[in-house]
Formats: C-alpha cells, sequence, structure tokens
C-alpha cells in the first residue's frame, strides 16, 4: 500500500530545488495516487510586519506544485521567541493546528511523517501518523549558536532519533554519529542528481546568460547558497588577492553579512550573482571554465554530503574544492587544495586539463541519480509501512 506523505521541511518549497524537492517530486511522479503535503519554513509575523508585507500573511499558504497536482505546499505561522518554554509551545501548537487542518483538508489517509527539522519532534505522535521517518542533512549541533540553542538542538535530534521509526543520513560522517542513537533502524542514502538536467553544460549551443558573457575570463564558478557557515571567506578573500586574471563568480542566494561582500568584492576577482531558478541554472554554467567548492574544512562542513558533488560531475566542467567531505573520495576528479597559493595553482592546472575527463565525471553522476536514491526511500518507506501492520 502507498501510504500519504507529511513532509516537514527545513526549506520552502520555490523554484531553487535542493534535496526535499526532488525527493518529494520523484516520489509524486512515481505515484499520482499518494498525496503529499509539503511543509516549508514558517512564517515570522514579526519579520513580514517589519517590511511592512501584511499581504504574505494574509495570503493563502496553500498551494499546489506545477505538474506535480497530488503534491500540496503551505507554511504555518511563527512568532518567534522559542527561547522562552511558552514561546517554544506557542509555535509548537501553531505548527500542529496547520498541519492537522490540512492533513483533513486533504484526507490525508494514515500518513506517513517525515520529518527534516530535529526541533520537529513535537509533532511525533500527534498527528495521526502511521509511521515517522527521520532524515538528518546536516550536523546542526556543529553550527556556531549560542549555547543554549546548541543543547536545545542536540535534545531534540536525540529524542527524534529514538523515537522515528527509521532514521536516514545523507553522510557516513552523519552516519557514524547517529549509529548510537538510532541503532538497527539507521539507512545511508547520499544525494543525489538529475544527471540530464546538467548535460546541456557541455552540449548546450548558443548565447550565453549575458551576465555570464561578461564575466572576466577564466571564470572560476560557484553555484549555491552562500553563508559564513560552510564559505571559507579567508580562502576566498586570499585566492582573489592572487589571481592575476579571470573572476571568483558565486550564483545562488547570498547570506553573508553586507561588511563581507564589500570586502571580497573590492578584490575586483569577485563577483556575486544572485540566485536563478534551478531550469536555468546549466545555462550560467557554461560560462564556468572550473567549478569550484571553497568550503570550510569544519565538524559542521564535514557532515555535509553535498549535491553540489554530483552537480558538478554531472556538469562535467573541471573541479577545484578544498579538503572536504565526498569531493575528496574522487581524487581522480577533483583537485584537492586547502592553502590560497595551492588553489591557485589548481585553478590555473584545471583550467588547462584534459577534456577526457569530463566523460568520467559524467559517467559517476548518472550513477548517483535521484532515481536510484529514491529506490532506496521507498525501500525504507515500505519497512516502516511493513513493521506497523
Amino acid at each position: 500500500m502507498t501510504r500519504d506523505l507529511i513532509f516537514i521541511s527545513m526549506e520552502t518549497w520555490d523554484e531553487h530545488w535542493r534535496r526535499n524537492q526532488f525527493v518529494c517530486a520523484e516520489l509524486a511522479r512515481r505515484h499520482p495516487q499518494r498525496k503529499i503535503l509539503f511543509l516549508g519554513v514558517p512564517r515570522n509575523i514579526w519579520r513580514y510586519g517589519a517590511s511592512g508585507d501584511i499581504g504574505t500573511l494574509l495570503r493563502s499558504p496553500v498551494a499546489t506544485v506545477p505538474g506535480l497536482p497530488n503534491i500540496t505546499t503551505s507554511r504555518a505561522l511563527r512568532i518567534g521567541l522559542e527561547r522562552f518554554q511558552w514561546g517554544l509551545r506557542l509555535n509548537q501548537s501553531i505548527t500542529r493546528r496547520h498541519v492537522a487542518h490540512l492533513a483533513r483538508r486533504l484526507e490525508l489517509e494514515h500518513p506517513i511523517l517525515w520529518l527534516n527539522p530535529h526541533f520537529a519532534v513535537h509533532m511525533v505522535g500527534r498527528m495521526g501518523e502511521s509511521a515517522v521517518v527521520y532524515d538528518i542533512t546536516d550536523d546542526w549541533t556543529a553550527r556556531d549558536q549560542a549555547p543554549w540553542l546548541a543543547e536545545q538542538v542536540r535534545r531534540q535530534d536525540a529524542e527524534l532519533c529514538r523515537k522515528a521509526d527509521a532514521v536516514i543520513v545523507c553522510s557516513t560522517r552523519l552516519q557514524e554519529m547517529k549509529q548510537p542513537l538510532a541503532d538497527g533502524k539507521l539507512h545511508l542514502i547520499p544525494n543525489g542528481v538529475d544527471a540530464e538536467h546538467y548535460r546541456t553544460v557541455l552540449a548546450g549551443t548558443g548565447p550565453l546568460p549575458p551576465a555570464a558573457a561578461a564575466w572576466p575570463r577564466p571564470v572560476y564558478g560557484y553555484t549555491g547558497t552562500v553563508h559564513q557557515d560552510r564559505l571559507d571567506v579567508e580562502l576566498v578573500a586570499a585566492v582573489a588577492a592572487r589571481l592575476n586574471a579571470g573572476s571568483l563568480v558565486f550564483i545562488g542566494p547570498n547570506h553573508l553579512p553586507p561588511a563581507v561582500v564589500r570586502r571580497l568584492t573590492e578584490t575586483g576577482r569577485v563577483i556575486f550573482h544572485p540566485a536563478v531558478p534551478y531550469q536555468n541554472i546549466p545555462q550560467f554554467m557554461r560560462g564556468f571554465d572550473v567549478c569550484v567548492v571553497p568550503h570550510r574544512v569544519s565538524p559542521f562542513v564535514e557532515s555535509l554530503q553535498p549535491i553540489k558533488l554530483w552537480e558538478y560531475l554531472a556538469a562535467g566542467k573541471p573541479i577545484v574544492a578544498t579538503d572536504i567531505a565526498g569531493f575528496r573520495d574522487y581524487p581522480d576528479l577533483v583537485r584537492i587544495a586547502t592553502a590560497p597559493d595551492e588553489f591557485c595553482r589548481q585553478l590555473e592546472a584545471a583550467a588547462a586539463e584534459n577534456p577526457s575527463l569530463a566523460t568520467q565525471r559524467q559517467a559517476v553522476a548518472m550513477e548517483n541519480s535521484w532515481q536510484t536514491r529514491v529506490d532506496a526511500i521507498e525501500g525504507v518507506l515500505a519497512g516502516v509501512v511493513n513493521r506497523q501492520k
């Protein structure tokens, strides 16, 4: 029996697709009769109020995904103030009521509750679910955060690992960390890629998007969210200062502090381009000479299994990355460097690389498709349903 899904995400469903959207979309395509309720990031009333955007709060947050009519997306309200127990409990109650109302409206039948955020542990056993799956994509305890928040995250994560019927992790580091908490119900399912989507990076023809055509060459490009938890700002600054030509281009949502953005752009070698829709990313990547991953080497980054790895491999372009999880596993296809001077040398070598490696990269990407990952996820879902019978 194919069960409906209540999918609680750490991301809002938008045009910038990540793991949750790929997984839900593939499950929805395979089973058109399966109804999926996808809950994104809550709407913070203080943030919208401060910006004067009251209309967003008043408009219905419920929508159907174009082309996937069995996926309904929504966002609950949030008042903040979670540092206080009463504020935390109030926000949790608002979320549960919002989801329960929509579940009744959609007539979800014995849904599986899929939880991406650790802080959704309060929903376990209270949503009429038939089973609970906890999908862990990051070690949130390792982020730079206040001590009280780090302790809260640790407690929520541990409790959810114990209560869930199945725990999925995307990296070997997370697998090692969660084994004591979820022994016997732990599954390693890495991220994947829509490899066909990136074939136009090498095979595409015609003019580049105007912005990409204007970038000083060679172009060392990065796609994805930019923030200090992952980006090694000091490395980027040092590499930019050493470049005699070309540009470091970052495409995606930019969460760096304004002072950091100014510091990097003032080098004259760093360009921040706004996020572009997922369907347009390959056209911009056609303008890259080398794909780069100047990530920090930290416990938090080590816990990740970056989608970017598979997307860069699918694009076929040369890759230079710091010594981080995932990328270091492919020494024949990825150049690893951490110190600024070595990073610059590897950029130059990558730009002059033998094109034959492109085919090898794309072959590896094809072996790590989202279809393959969802095959494994379907096995997990079937297992938790069968245990409940």
